[in-house]
This record gives structure tokens, C-alpha cells and sequence, in this order.
């Protein structure tokens, strides 16, 4: 077969190019401004709770009954069912405790918390089994709402009362609630709460209630997050209008479920024209969009989201769109997040992240030129950096994705590209790890093949030199991707307090990767010849 058959062969029909492809991606950032990500069970389950006099609550519960896993649980597998699972448990043991049962039905809700209280308290399969993935204030959560379910059980409806005895289901192994214990005294002191705390401020309960400590946001969050934000009102009464209007938009987002944070602008924003200016797709911004970027930067840089403490990664995703677009900012504001050795994504950061390392060598590395010595000097230590925690079969990991596909993809496009020399093994090695672990069918991914991780997986294997094996399986996964573009090949398998789906920002990945794909297809000497 040859070259041009490969390449037409790895395009859908009807394929609008990715022109076209990318004006609906930038349309699609100013249509909703506030980003798109999926529902999280998690925060749902928490509005069930917590907020049951906001609109949309029989919704709310409908969508828990429906998500629903057969094994009892809700969310991702293995140790990602374990938040999600006790959150949906808890909120429908509230509604049967508190609630008539209004579009919903009991008997559901009852087979639904008895089949999740199987696999909670299950000590030889459980979620609670496997490790605690490193998602956000899940040492709080998880310890908050085992807790909450031993109280619930003390007492539970009388078609539960089997479940009187069992007490509060099984922490994880290694965790405990001490932590829990100092936010809970920290939030009686008087004393500030940190702003990476207010994200999860609902991990308190009742006591979250007007905090006079945490203030609303101008938009009207706390946090960025639907069930901090109703913790903090605890009630339907004085709410203020800023922040009707918040939980207004983020229950009809999803028809009442409601994301884990919103809104994500500058997030949603830098990372889609960032991936699609870096593959070279064509691209027409808006000069407001463009602007607004620009303007979001302050001396600390940028935040994901209102009510979020301004980050490193953000930031220099932000920087790098606006440079790779002609409208470049001094990247000053980044030296506040470096550590001497690496960047931390926030100040105070527990661990580290090679994606934020790896976007801020990206962010510097347009800059050298007019950086002078220094700024040549933070890239080269950047670059050793992220040499030494590429792991020993060529991928990288991260704290916020569950897949190594997307931290190799971010490791390697920002060492291919500013990590000079030194960075090639690494890269080639990365390759290796790709094409090893490409499937049959040639897609990628961790726990089954996804259109994100295939989009990931390809950029890598492009990012390397051209060779017989690494063409054939980028022709493979092309061909795959181009038929893959169905709700079942994008699980949520973004880092939140629950697994989430940013739509755009995969979008904008796969478009990317097909684009380089197409392109190296219709330029490659080095296809095999098939029959």
C-alpha cells in the first residue's frame, strides 16, 4: 500500500481537516465560556447531601442510580472507585434519611446503597484495597466521609438496619484522619484557610457553614467547586446573587450533576491553542480571547479557576499559547514556584509534578533568546530534572492524569524541543515505550485503548525519528483514531477530587495528533510496502 493510501486510508469520511476542525475547537472555547468537563459522581453526590434544596436534586439522584457500576461502585477502577463510591453511598443515605421521594425511587436508592456498601467493606476486593491515587484532598475526603457513613449507619433506614453494626466502612491502608483533624481545629481557630484547602472546604460538613475565614469569590464559587460552594451556604436562605447565579451554571451545565470545578477558562483555553498551535494547525483566534488570556496573567501568574490558588502549570501552559500566538508575556511571574531544583505547581505542594515541569521548560524555552544566562540555566536544570524521573522502561507518571501516556507526552514534546542533546536517549527510550505497548487494534491506553492516550501516544512516537516500525504502528493508530471519536473511547482520566473529562482539551489532542499523523504519512520514505 502506499504512502497516499496509508494517509487516506488513516482519515474518516467526511473528515473536515484540520482547519476546520480547530475553528469549531476555538468556537467552542467562546460558546461556553466556562469550559467543558464531564460530571463527576463525586460532586453530585455531594450537592445530594449537602445541598438538597437546589434545583435539580431528583436529577442529581437519577444520575447516581444510573452510573451505577454492576459491582456496586461508581467511578474509574481500582483505587479510583474508592471516592467516588463512598460520596454516592453517603449522599443516598442522606436523601433516604431526609427526603420523599419526588423522581426518584427509594426501593433504587436503597439497592443502590446496599450493593455500594458491599464493595466498601469487601477487605479482600474492595476500592479501599488497592492504593489511594493521588488525588486532590483525598486524605481528607475519604477519612470525612467514612466517618459520615459509620454516623449514617448508627441509625439507618429500616430496610438498611442490617448494616446497624458494621460501623464506618475500611480506610485504606496507611491512612488515617489526622490530617482531617487539623483542617477541623485549623477552621475553629479563626485563622485563614489556606486557599488549596477551599477546593474541598465540604470535607467539613456542617461546620463549613458561612466560614467567616473563606470568602466568595467575585463569580460567586468557593473554590471553583459546585459542593464547596454550597457547604459554605449550607442553606437556601440570603444566598447572594453572584453565587446564584454559580450554582445556577453549574447544575444546568449537566441538567443538575454538577463537575468537580468550574469554571476552567484560562485552563480550558491555554491548553486547547497550545496543543494546536504547537502541531502547526491552522488557526484563527479571536483577538478578545487572546487578550483575556493575557490579562488573566498577575505577578503570581494564573489560576485554573476562580477561588483556586494561582499555579505553576496553568501559567506556563498560559505563557506558552500566548507565545507560540505572536503575543508573547514575561514569564517572571514563574520564579515565584521555583524551588532551586524544580516547580512546584503551588506554593505549599505536597510532591511534584513532571507535567508542570515539563509546561514550564516548554514556557521558558520559547523565552531563551531574550531570557539571557539564567533563564538558559533554569532550562538546563529543568531538563536534568525531568531526565532523572523518566522511569526505567522510558515512561514518565504524574500526579494529575491517571494515564503515563499523557506525562511521557507532555516530558517528551518539551525535551524534544528545549532539552537539547541530552534529551535524546530519553526520548528515543520513551518511543520504545510507546511502541511497545501499542494494542492490536493500535490504540493506547492504561486500562483499555482511548482516543486521548492514542492521540498521546502518537504524538510521542512523532516526536522521534522516523523509522519503518514506529511509521506503521503511527499508521495504525491513525487509522484507529479516525473511527474512534465515540463517547466510549473518552473515560474521565483527568486528576480531580474525581476523575473528570475536559472535552475541548482532549478534543484539541486528538486533532493535534491526527493532524502530525496525516502530515508525517504523506511526507514518510520509510512505509513499508504492504499488500
Amino acid at each position: 500500500m502506499s504512502t497516499e493510501a496509508l494517509a487516506r486510508d488513516a482519515a474518516s469520511p467526511g473528515d473536515p481537516g484540520p482547519a476546520i476542525a480547530a475553528g469549531e475547537l476555538v468556537a467552542g472555547l467562546t460558546v461556553r465560556p466556562g469550559g467543558r468537563t464531564s460530571a463527576s459522581p463525586y460532586e453530585t453526590a455531594r450537592l445530594v447531601s449537602l445541598a438538597p434544596w437546589l434545583p435539580g436534586n431528583a436529577e442529581r439522584i437519577r444520575y447516581l442510580l444510573a452510573g451505577q457500576r454492576p459491582d456496586g461502585g461508581w467511578g474509574g477502577p481500582e483505587g479510583y472507585a474508592l471516592v467516588p463510591t463512598l460520596s454516592a453511598a453517603e449522599g443516598l443515605l442522606a436523601a433516604l434519611a431526609r427526603d420523599t421521594p419526588a423522581g426518584w425511587s427509594s426501593d433504587g436508592v436503597r439497592s443502590a446503597v446496599d450493593r455500594a456498601l458491599r464493595l466498601l467493606y469487601d477487605r479482600a476486593a474492595g476500592p479501599a484495597t488497592y492504593p489511594v491515587p493521588d488525588l486532590p484532598a483525598a486524605d481528607l475526603i475519604v477519612p470525612a466521609l467514612v466517618e459520615r457513613i459509620g454516623d449514617r449507619l448508627a441509625e439507618p433506614p429500616a430496610e438498611l438496619a442490617g448494616w446497624r453494626a458494621a460501623g464506618p466502612p475500611p480506610l485504606p491502608a496507611g491512612m488515617d484522619r489526622r490530617r482531617l483533624d487539623r483542617v477541623r481545629l485549623l477552621a475553629r481557630s479563626g485563622r485563614p484557610m489556606p486557599p488549596k484547602l477551599l477546593h474541598a472546604l465540604e470535607v467539613l460538613g456542617p461546620a463549613a457553614r458561612r466560614l467567616p475565614t473563606v470568602t466568595a469569590t467575585a463569580a460567586g464559587t468557593v473554590g471553583a467547586s459546585p459542593a464547596a460552594t454550597a457547604a459554605w451556604l449550607g442553606g437556601p436562605d440570603g444566598i447572594p446573587p453572584a453565587m446564584v447565579d454559580y450554582l445556577r451554571q453549574a447544575t444546568g451545565d449537566h441538567g443538575g450533576p454538577v463537575s468537580c470545578a468550574t469554571p476552567i477558562t484560562v485552563f480550558e483555553r491555554s491548553w486547547v491553542l497550545s496543543t494546536l498551535a504547537r502541531a502547526g494547525v491552522p488557526l484563527s483566534v479571536p483577538a478578545g480571547v487572546l487578550a483575556e488570556l493575557r490579562d488573566a496573567l498577575g505577578p503570581d501568574g494564573v489560576a485554573t479557576g476562580p477561588g483556586l490558588p494561582t499555579d505553576a502549570d496553568t501559567t506556563a501552559v498560559t505563557l506558552y499559547a500566548l507565545a507560540l500566538l505572536g503575543r508573547p508575556a514575561d514569564p517572571a511571574c514563574l520564579a515565584r514556584y521555583d524551588t532551586g531544583e524544580h516547580f512546584c505547581t503551588w506554593q505549599g505542594e505536597n510532591g511534584t509534578s513532571v507535567t508542570t515541569n515539563a509546561h514550564v521548560l516548554e514556557a521558558l524555552g520559547r523565552q531563551v533568546g531574550d531570557g539571557g544566562p539564567r533563564t538558559a540555566a533554569v532550562i538546563r536544570r529543568l531538563t536534568g530534572w525531568l531526565l532523572d524521573r523518566q522511569e526505567a522502561d522510558g515512561r514518565w507518571s504524574d500526579r494529575w492524569h491517571a494515564s503515563p501516556y499523557y506525562a511521557t507526552c507532555c516530558a517528551v514534546l518539551a525535551l524534544r524541543d528545549h532539552g537539547g542533546p541530552s534529551a535524546r536517549p530519553a526520548v528515543k527510550r520513551a518511543v520504545g515505550w510507546v511502541l511497545d505497548g501499542q494494542q492490536s487494534d493500535g490504540s493506547w491506553g492504561r486500562w483499555r485503548g482511548t482516543a486521548e492516550e492514542t492521540a498521546y501516544g502518537l504524538l510521542v512516537l512523532l516526536a522521534g525519528r522516523p523509522s519503518p516500525a514506529v511509521d506503521a504502528a503511527v499508521a495504525t493508530a491513525a487509522r484507529w483514531l479516525s473511527t474512534a471519536d465515540d463517547v466510549r473511547n473518552h473515560p474521565p482520566l483527568w486528576h480531580d477530587k474525581d476523575l473528570y473529562h475536559p472535552e475541548l482539551i482532549v478534543r484539541a489532542a486528538v486533532v493535534a495528533a491526527r493532524t502530525s499523523a496525516g502530515d508525517r504519512l504523506r511526507g514518510s520514505a520509510h512505509l513499508p510496502s504492504t499488500p
